[in-house]
Protein backbone atom coordinates (compact mmCIF):
# COMPACT_ATOMS: atom_id res chain seq x y z
CA UNK A 1 0.00 0.00 0.00
CA UNK A 2 1.41 3.39 -0.97
CA UNK A 3 0.48 6.32 1.19
CA UNK A 4 0.92 9.92 0.23
CA UNK A 5 0.39 12.62 2.82
CA UNK A 6 -1.75 15.61 2.01
CA UNK A 7 -0.39 19.11 2.59
CA UNK A 8 -0.44 19.86 6.32
CA UNK A 9 -0.44 16.18 7.35
CA UNK A 10 2.32 14.50 9.31
CA UNK A 11 3.11 10.86 9.91
CA UNK A 12 4.34 9.57 13.24
CA UNK A 13 6.22 6.28 13.51
CA UNK A 14 6.24 4.75 16.98
CA UNK A 15 7.97 1.49 17.92
CA UNK A 16 6.76 -0.73 20.77
CA UNK A 17 8.30 -3.72 22.57
CA UNK A 18 4.97 -5.57 22.70
CA UNK A 19 1.78 -5.79 20.69
CA UNK A 20 -0.25 -5.32 23.88
CA UNK A 21 1.23 -1.88 24.51
CA UNK A 22 0.87 -0.96 20.85
CA UNK A 23 -2.81 -1.95 20.80
CA UNK A 24 -3.52 0.00 24.00
CA UNK A 25 -1.94 3.09 22.46
CA UNK A 26 -3.99 2.59 19.29
CA UNK A 27 -7.21 2.33 21.30
CA UNK A 28 -6.44 5.57 23.14
CA UNK A 29 -5.47 7.33 19.91
CA UNK A 30 -8.74 6.31 18.26
CA UNK A 31 -10.72 7.38 21.34
CA UNK A 32 -8.96 10.76 21.13
CA UNK A 33 -10.13 11.17 17.53
CA UNK A 34 -7.10 10.07 15.53
CA UNK A 35 -8.55 8.27 12.54
CA UNK A 36 -5.55 6.97 10.60
CA UNK A 37 -3.75 4.59 12.94
CA UNK A 38 -2.20 1.27 11.93
CA UNK A 39 -0.15 -1.50 13.53
CA UNK A 40 2.51 -3.56 11.77
CA UNK A 41 5.09 -6.07 12.92
CA UNK A 42 8.68 -5.39 11.91
CA UNK A 43 10.67 -8.54 11.14
CA UNK A 44 13.84 -9.37 9.33
CA UNK A 45 12.04 -12.34 7.80
CA UNK A 46 9.04 -10.53 6.41
CA UNK A 47 5.70 -11.02 8.03
CA UNK A 48 2.57 -12.62 6.73
CA UNK A 49 0.67 -13.73 9.79
CA UNK A 50 -2.13 -16.09 8.87
CA UNK A 51 -4.30 -16.65 11.94
CA UNK A 52 -6.04 -19.62 10.32
CA UNK A 53 -2.78 -21.47 9.78
CA UNK A 54 -0.83 -20.15 12.78
CA UNK A 55 -3.28 -20.96 15.55
CA UNK A 56 -1.86 -23.54 17.96
CA UNK A 57 -4.93 -23.47 20.22
CA UNK A 58 -7.10 -24.66 17.33
CA UNK A 59 -4.48 -27.26 16.35
CA UNK A 60 -3.71 -25.47 13.08
CA UNK A 61 0.01 -24.84 13.39
CA UNK A 62 1.57 -26.24 10.23
CA UNK A 63 5.17 -25.26 10.92
CA UNK A 64 7.30 -24.13 13.84
CA UNK A 65 8.37 -21.11 11.80
CA UNK A 66 4.73 -20.19 11.29
CA UNK A 67 4.25 -19.87 15.03
CA UNK A 68 7.50 -18.15 15.89
CA UNK A 69 8.52 -16.17 12.82
CA UNK A 70 4.98 -15.40 11.67
CA UNK A 71 5.33 -16.96 8.26
CA UNK A 72 2.16 -17.90 6.45
CA UNK A 73 2.76 -21.62 6.76
CA UNK A 74 3.83 -24.13 4.16
CA UNK A 75 2.43 -22.33 1.11
CA UNK A 76 4.68 -19.28 1.37
CA UNK A 77 7.63 -21.42 2.41
CA UNK A 78 7.55 -23.94 -0.40
CA UNK A 79 11.34 -23.83 -0.57
CA UNK A 80 12.33 -26.44 2.02
CA UNK A 81 15.81 -24.92 2.33
CA UNK A 82 14.22 -21.66 3.42
CA UNK A 83 12.13 -23.44 6.04
CA UNK A 84 15.16 -25.27 7.41
CA UNK A 85 17.15 -22.06 7.69
CA UNK A 86 14.31 -20.22 9.39
CA UNK A 87 13.72 -23.10 11.80
CA UNK A 88 17.42 -23.02 12.73
CA UNK A 89 17.18 -19.40 13.86
CA UNK A 90 17.69 -19.05 17.64
CA UNK A 91 14.42 -17.17 18.00
CA UNK A 92 12.45 -20.30 17.01
CA UNK A 93 13.61 -22.27 20.05
CA UNK A 94 12.47 -19.62 22.48
CA UNK A 95 15.97 -19.56 23.93
CA UNK A 96 17.16 -16.44 22.12
CA UNK A 97 18.60 -13.47 23.93
CA UNK A 98 16.26 -10.66 24.93
CA UNK A 99 15.26 -8.65 21.84
CA UNK A 100 17.23 -10.99 19.58
CA UNK A 101 17.03 -10.02 15.94
CA UNK A 102 14.80 -7.01 16.30
CA UNK A 103 16.29 -3.64 15.58
CA UNK A 104 16.09 -1.67 18.80
CA UNK A 105 14.14 -4.48 20.47
CA UNK A 106 10.84 -3.02 19.32
CA UNK A 107 9.11 -5.19 16.76
CA UNK A 108 5.72 -3.44 16.67
CA UNK A 109 5.24 -0.28 14.63
CA UNK A 110 2.28 2.04 15.10
CA UNK A 111 1.84 4.63 12.37
CA UNK A 112 -0.35 7.67 12.92
CA UNK A 113 -1.28 10.21 10.26
CA UNK A 114 -2.63 13.48 11.58
CA UNK A 115 -2.66 17.22 11.10
CA UNK A 116 0.29 19.33 12.22
CA UNK A 117 -1.58 20.74 15.22
CA UNK A 118 -2.37 17.28 16.65
CA UNK A 119 1.12 15.76 16.41
CA UNK A 120 2.21 16.48 19.98
CA UNK A 121 -0.98 15.03 21.43
CA UNK A 122 -0.43 11.79 19.53
CA UNK A 123 3.23 11.64 20.54
CA UNK A 124 2.25 12.11 24.20
CA UNK A 125 -0.21 9.21 24.01
CA UNK A 126 2.30 6.96 22.24
CA UNK A 127 5.08 7.68 24.73
CA UNK A 128 2.69 7.16 27.67
CA UNK A 129 2.29 3.58 26.44
CA UNK A 130 6.03 2.98 26.11
CA UNK A 131 6.68 3.87 22.48
CA UNK A 132 9.95 5.03 21.03
CA UNK A 133 8.94 7.83 18.66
Amino acid sequence: MVMQLSPGERSILAYFPSSTRARRAMEELRSAGYGTVSLDRVSRFGVEDDAEINNPIAGRAETITGLTLFSAGTDSLSNSESRVLKAADPSVSGMAAHDYGTAGGRAFLVTVVTSEDKVQGAVDILEKHGAQV
